[in-house]
């Protein structure tokens, strides 16, 4: 196999220290360019074709066209060091297509996963397969952030004090003290009997602002500064993409140490990008923050100043002030910009007293942070956050007087907003676009930038992902899945059901949706696009199943994990799963476990979200269309990805329900539903309920699309 040489992971970082051998490359650049493409693109052919590398190494696998495409263009991209948009459909193949010419080509590779989920398969199952069929001599390293690690300062300190919340807390503590003693990594993922989203966790890892760094007195031992230094001398480095963030904003303090050194980046499900760049290139502080520091003080306090002062008493103001900011606003979810804030708004003053207890809290950390490290860390904690309130307040009132803060070019640039979640209140400073800071992570150093994802675009259209991320100018391709989902699949849109808005929608897509589930045998998702539609949807299905005596067990979000329910859902085989956001992405059900999905409403973002009305104002300012441009878009995208949980495999079959009438009502329907895979179609629920009974029915060519069918009052099959 004729395979170019694979670049050195500082290749094309520098310019080359010889003039001459600069002018020869100049000159002779096109007809290498050509040559070295050619010879990839033979490469690969032999890698991916019918009895290849992979077919001979990997057991069930077989070529798919769009797979070899995708993986030629990344090639491209890696030897040009440009950038690629790639949407690959379900069942492309698409990790092997960016995996192969990273590893063969890509120098020092960063893969960059939209979930932890999705990190450790890449890790631990997708790399390891690929690499042993390449005989590829890279070393690779999982890098996650610093809270899914075990802090060994924390763990001591937490294991010493002994005091534990609830009997469960004590157990589960008992097991992190045997994963101490057994564990290489640290990772709590390997942690058997406790929960990674167990709240024991945030006692036992470190935050940025806990950690005590190099004075640490478990310093040389420490779980995260052993994944970083496996992460800096890796040929390959799997992180997910807020780890990715976090490293380019301390990149921007000079203390990163991934990116500056990678030759290719890879974002696997890109689409979740602007939403993750938006919330690092932005400023958050939390009354979470608050509590944080006043448990950090006492702990400290009672362990290394106890007769200097009485510590419970010292915290007690600021804990009650970060308590009462909380209580500020009643609801359990809230929302809002601060411009609609008014200046006497009990917000403020309840500021005021935060600023207060921070100050009088600072005073005594400062007088004794001579007695410990930890303590003056709390003491710079304590003014930090006290800065970062008073700056948020700040830069809140110049941008209510028209005036930018500094380093901004325009008003309209930032947001304030606050955000009140059950037990923590947030202050948000939000940039309203992150295609400009993007932009600038992109320029300098010459690297390969690979953006890829089933959902990326709208009807083969990238403008709405490009605009976000300013990668107006990079070339994008699609490439559709190999699924024949005429046949697999059917795409039912019910009649009769009231406008979305109606107060007895939820309970009318319940209705209709029964006998479809009752046909299916259970084996369904119930995808909501709001929690209250998720409860009322949930208190439904238990009325009707009970009432009907159907034998299907229902799974909640919010009962369970998100994995614990995932894995009684494939037990069960026949579960009725009922969630919202968590569950429309990210999920492999493949079988007959998973054969009906049922989507409540068209994904349209809530108009009052804060971030989203500025970013629309912004674009309505601008002279853009702000339903058109961007409220369609993403929602299509967030369709698509909800639409993708059915057909996993060629030998899936399913229904796919589709609840919403303005899918057939409203101009705009048949750009949302023709950006779907080519389903098989109908909006009779008869056909719905007899399609698991009868062999998949094809649709004829010519055949009328949902929106004509409604019109003529004649289903689509």
């Amino acid at each position: 196999m004729d395979v170019p040489a694979r670049r050195g992971a500082h290749d094309g970082l520098n310019p080359s220290p010889n003039p001459s051998l600069n002018s020869q490359v100049s000159s002779n650049s096109t007809s290498s360019s050509t040559s070295v493409r050619a010879s990839q693109d033979r490469a690969l052919g032999e890698i991916f074709a019918e009895g290849g590398t992979l077919s001979s190494h990997i057991s069930g696998y077989r070529l798919r066209p769009g797979q070899l495409e995708m993986a030629r263009a990344i090639g491209q991209a890696i030897e040009t060091q440009g950038a690629l948009i790639a949407e690959a459909g379900t069942g492309t193949g698409k990790t092997f297509a960016y995996l192969v010419p990273a590893l063969l080509w890509g120098g020092k590779v960063i893969v960059s996963t939209g979930t932890k989920t999705l990190q450790d398969q890449l890790f631990q199952k997708d790399l390891p397969m690929v690499r042993a069929a390449l005989g590829a001599p890279v070393t690779v390293a999982l890098l996650k952030g610093r809270a899914n690690y075990l802090c060994h300062y924390h763990f001591e300190r937490i294991k010493a004090n002994g005091r534990m919340s609830s009997r469960q807390e004590a157990a589960q503590l008992r097991s992190i003290v045997r994963f101490a003693q057994s564990t290489r990594t640290g990772d709590k993922a390997e942690a058997m009997g406790v929960s990674e989203s167990a709240p024991i966790w945030n006692l036992v890892t470190s935050t940025r602002e806990n950690c005590l760094g190099a004075e640490c007195p478990n310093y040389k031992e420490c779980f995260v500064l052993q994944a970083r230094r496996e992460a800096q001398q890796a040929d390959v480095v799997v992180v997910n993409h807020h780890l990715f963030f976090a490293d380019l904003m301390l990149r921007d303090e000079g203390v990163a140490d991934l990116l500056p050194v990678a030759n290719t980046v890879i974002f696997d499900e890109a689409h979740q990008l602007p939403e993750t760049a938006t919330l690092f290139f932005g400023q958050t502080v939390s009354t979470a923050q608050l509590l944080d520091l006043t448990r950090d003080v006492l702990a400290e306090g009672l362990t290394h100043a106890r007769d200097a002062v009485r510590w419970p008493e010292v915290i007690g103001p600021l804990e009650r002030a970060a308590r009462d900011l909380r209580l500020v606003f009643a609801q359990d979810s809230v929302r809002l910009n601060a411009r609609q804030l008014a200046v006497d708004h009990p917000l403020f003053e309840a500021l005021d007293v935060v600023d207060a207890t921070l100050a009088e809290l600072g005073k005594v950390l400062e007088s004794q942070a001579e007695r410990a490290e930890s303590i003056e860390q709390c003491w710079r904690r304590a003014v930090d956050l006290r800065h970062a309130i008073n700056d948020w307040r700040a830069s809140r009132e110049r941008m209510q007087q028209g005036t930018p803060p500094a380093g901004t070019e325009a008003v309209d640039e930032q947001i304030h907003w606050v955000e009140a979640l059950g037990h923590s209140l947030r202050l948000h400073r939000s940039p309203l676009s992150v295609a400009s800071h993007f932009t600038r992570q992109r320029e300098g150093t010459p690297r390969a930038w690979i953006f890829t994802s089933a959902t990326l675009a709208v009807r083969g259209d990238f403008s709405h992902f490009a605009d976000q991320m300013g990668l107006q100018d990079v070339p994008a391709h699609d490439w559709p899945s190999p699924f024949d989902y005429e046949r697999q699949a059917l795409l039912y849109v019910p009649e009769g059901l009231p406008d979305p808005s109606s107060p007895a929608y939820t309970d009318a897509v319940i209705d209709a949706a029964l006998p479809v589930l009752r046909a299916a045998g259970g084996r369904a998702f119930v995808l909501c696009t709001t929690l209250r539609a998720l409860r009322r949807c949930a208190e439904r299905l238990r009325e009707l199943f009970e009432q009907h005596e159907l034998p299907f067990p229902l799974l909640v979000q919010g009962e369970g994990s998100r994995s614990e329910l995932l894995e009684r859902f494939r037990a069960l085989g026949n579960a009725v799963l009922v969630g919202s956001q968590s569950f429309w992405e990210g999920i492999d059900v493949r079988g007959e476990a998973l054969s009906l999905v049922i989507i409540d409403k068209l994904p349209f973002a809530p108009p009052d979200d804060p971030v989203l009305a500025a970013r629309l104002d912004a674009l309505s300012r601008r002279g853009g269309n702000p339903f058109m441009d961007y409220q369609l878009p993403a929602a299509v995208i967030s369709l698509k990805q909800g639409a993708g949980r059915l057909i996993r495999d060629e030998t899936d079959r399913g229904v796919l329900m589709l609840c919403d009438p303005r899918l057939i009502t409203k101009p705009y329907g048949k750009r949302i539903w023709r950006s779907l895979p080519a389903f098989a179609r109908t909006r009779d629920g008869a056909q719905a309920v007899g399609f698991f009974d009868a062999a998949p029915v094809r649709m004829e060519s010519g055949q009328s699309d949902p929106q004509e069918a409604d019109t003529a009052g004649q289903p689509v099959t």
